[in-house]
């Protein structure tokens, strides 16, 4: 993953050529209400010119163009290959009627996501039905892996016994999210132990206060290993977790509904 701090974009010898263009993709992927040369130039670190000559690298592809007032914004030819990328690739594709189904009945956020490294990467997003409160979360976002149902329940099949969660977590200290967040690799490992022996994962407001999710794995690519996981991602004052587990049954039949 390219980073696009100014910390590193202010190192020059590190952001070079195309490496610089992709940074200036980043930054304009991230405003998209547009943002003016001065300020691109300082988002990435690098003189006028030299961001200019990056955004028109992007222009000449169909990757950057610049509205009415000037500002610099993703060109549509851009958006058309990543909706269309998006839209054609088989899991999304798969799993998007059982998301849908899912949040009907549960009137809640279903997502579809798999394991990148550290993190989860959300690829599919159904929102419950008109008129309920939404979660903020994006198709394309990421969250840490340790503290998400998903990823909890990912984490236990990447992850088979208590010395890899050890060596894993050893790598880099794990984020704090809630006082709930467990981050230390007693608790994960006991948690991701309970996981491989129920067959689902929790996040009892660990991500996020407020909100719990539950989350079951997805057979899309093998029958014995999950492409990714499925969860149910739910406001707790509404759909309480336990009634989430209670469902776990349910869940597994929409899943496996053609």
């Amino acid at each position: 993953m390219i980073d696009s701090s100014p910390e590193t974009a202010r190192g020059e010898d590190r952001l070079v050529g195309s490496d610089r263009v992709l940074v200036v993709l980043r930054v304009l992927a991230e405003r998209p209400e547009g943002i003016g040369l001065e300020e691109m130039a300082k988002a990435v670190g690098s003189p006028k010119p030299t961001a200019h000559r990056a955004l028109a690298a992007l222009r000449r592809a169909g990757f950057a163009s610049q509205d009415g007032r000037g500002r610099y914004v993703l060109g549509d030819d851009f958006l058309r290959l990543a909706f269309a990328h998006h839209e054609a690739r088989p899991d999304h594709v798969r799993i998007r009627p059982a998301l849908e189904r899912l949040a009907a009945r549960f009137g809640e956020t279903a997502h579809y996501a798999v394991l990148d490294g550290r993190e989860v990467v959300y690829r599919a997003k159904v929102d419950p039905p008109s008129g309920a409160v939404r979660l903020t979360s994006t198709v394309g976002g990421r969250n840490p892996a340790h503290n998400t149902g998903v990823g909890k329940l990912l984490l236990a099949w990447a992850l088979p016994d208590d010395a890899a969660v050890a060596a894993w977590v050893d790598q880099a200290p794990l984020e704090r999210r809630t006082p709930r967040t467990k981050v230390s690799a007693g608790e994960l490992a006991e948690e991701l132990a309970a996981v491989r022996e129920r067959g689902y994962a929790v996040d009892d407001q660990e991500n996020e206060e407020g909100v719990t999710c539950l989350a079951v794995p997805a057979f899309l690519t093998s029958s014995t290993r999950p492409s990714g996981a499925v969860s149910v991602s739910a406001l707790a004052y509404r759909t309480p977790l336990p009634s989430l587990v209670e469902a776990v049954p349910e869940i597994h039949a929409i899943l496996r509904e053609p």
